[in-house]
């Protein structure tokens, strides 16, 4: 009993380690991540890159042995966060962080955790329009977070669309059909912008 409890300890503190790092590389400078890649024909060539700033995903990639940590610290970190304006904030802040991360993971050729990385990531996308919506619901202005997820919805669209030459072809409907969740997070996000009366960031993609 005791050797488990010293286990469970354990695993948490090196959990608690890891958020305290990651918290500070979400701090830390971010990058502008390049979704054009040789020979990819996804976007024309006239379309406007969307300027959207991408964090830094870490050392600690779904690659690695102890993802598993670290996606369970984010489950944690995300679920003792009490406010919802940074609930939606920290699920676009994972999102992002594994856009990148699978797009890394398909230039090296690992397309199978590349493919698992997209998709459970713009679920976060998902999560984050839920929260922003409970909490314009409850009063809290939401007009810069409205403004930056309808740009990352349309930069995560942007970069799916340049990574798919990466994609294998077995694996093209299945990435597809995940750019829905920007497509519809993009749509929210305009909506919440258009209810307030604000400007909305333009979609180059032509949609509804």
């Amino acid at each position: 009993m005791l050797k488990k409890l010293l286990l469970v300890c354990g695993v948490f503190a090196f959990a608690f380690a890891i958020l305290s790092v990651s918290i500070l590389e979400s701090s830390s400078v971010s990058y502008k991540f390049t979704s054009q890649v040789p020979g990819s024909s996804a976007l024309e060539k006239d379309v406007q890159e969307i300027d959207y700033q991408f964090p830094n995903p870490g050392e600690i990639l779904p690659d690695s042995p102890l993802w598993v940590l670290k996606a369970a610290r984010d489950r944690i970190w995300y679920l003792i966060t009490p406010s919802l304006t940074k609930r939606a904030e920290l699920a676009l802040l994972f999102s992002d962080k594994r856009l990148v991360a699978s797009q890394i993971l398909f230039e090296n050729k690992k397309p199978n955790i590349a493919i698992s990385t997209l998709t459970k990531g713009e679920k976060y996308l998902a999560i984050a329009v839920a929260d922003e919506a409970s909490a314009r619901s409850e009063g809290f202005d939401t007009s810069a977070f409205l403004n930056k997820l309808a740009l990352a919805s349309l930069k995560h669209r942007e970069v799916i669309e340049g990574m798919m030459p990466l994609v294998p072809e077995d694996g093209k409907p299945l990435v597809i059909e995940t750019e829905n969740y920007s497509r519809d997070s993009y749509k929210a996000a305009r909506d919440g912008l258009y209810s307030k009366g604000l400007p909305v960031p333009i979609d180059p993609f032509g949609g509804d």
